[in-house]
């Protein structure tokens, strides 16, 4: 049985996308400019809730499928991190820092929430594409591993984790490659609507976000 979501009328639709991209704008000038880095830093964990939030807001369909999918990708997206960080399997060795909020068995409670997140939008975005489901989860997944290329220097200059190696391991790649296709088969699987208005401003705004950081850093 599907649930009804909330009515946004198109005013009130581009109001949150204006407030959306500021709330980025506004993350990625505090966050670049060292007097008030302080101020910015606690606010990343509640800059991702809000992200989620408002991307929930836009969904059109709360089947229960879609409830079942969003528990999953949270909670394996959480454990598998609980096991990566304890084990170094699948990712690599790794630490999480202080910057992304409350932890549970040494993992931000957050991080499940980014899984969804990008999940979520990715799939969302590429359910666009006239292709056999399979095909869409491919380039879903490929989506999210190019973002976290851009995630992965902005992360641990902002200690959202450190690598044990110097570099960032090639496994961690194929790691968050292969856990993102196994979602997103799940998520193209289930019967809900995979329409999302603010899917595709979401994952600009964090290509965006990440990608001009990175480009500062060359720079710097």
């Amino acid at each position: 049985m599907s649930g009804t979501p909330i009515p946004l009328s198109p005013r009130v639709r581009r109001v949150i996308a204006v407030v959306f991209s500021l709330m980025y704008l506004a993350g990625l000038i505090g966050l670049q400019v060292p007097a008030l880095q302080p101020l910015f830093r606690p606010l990343i964990p509640w800059n991702l809730l809000a992200s989620v939030g408002l991307l929930l807001l836009f969904h059109t369909d709360w089947h229960r499928s879609f409830v079942l999918f969003a528990g999953v990708a949270f909670s394996l997206g959480f454990l598998v991190e609980v096991l990566g960080v304890h084990t170094g399997f699948p990712f690599g060795s790794y630490a999480y820092g202080p910057a992304l909020g409350w932890k549970l068995w040494e993992v931000p409670l957050v991080i499940g929430t980014n899984w969804l997140m990008l999940v979520y939008a990715s799939g969302s975005l590429c359910d666009r594409l006239a292709a056999p489901l399979v095909a869409k989860a491919l380039a879903a997944a490929a989506l999210m591993t190019g973002l976290d290329v851009l995630i992965e220097p902005v992360a641990i200059r902002l200690d959202f984790w450190q690598w044990a190696t110097a570099t960032i391991p090639l496994q961690n790649y194929l790691a968050w490659y292969l856990i993102a296709f196994v979602l997103l088969l799940l998520f193209y699987g289930l019967p809900f609507k995979k329409k999302n208005e603010l899917a595709p401003l979401l994952l600009l705004l964090q290509l965006l976000f990440f990608g001009i950081q990175n480009l500062l850093y060359l720079l710097d």
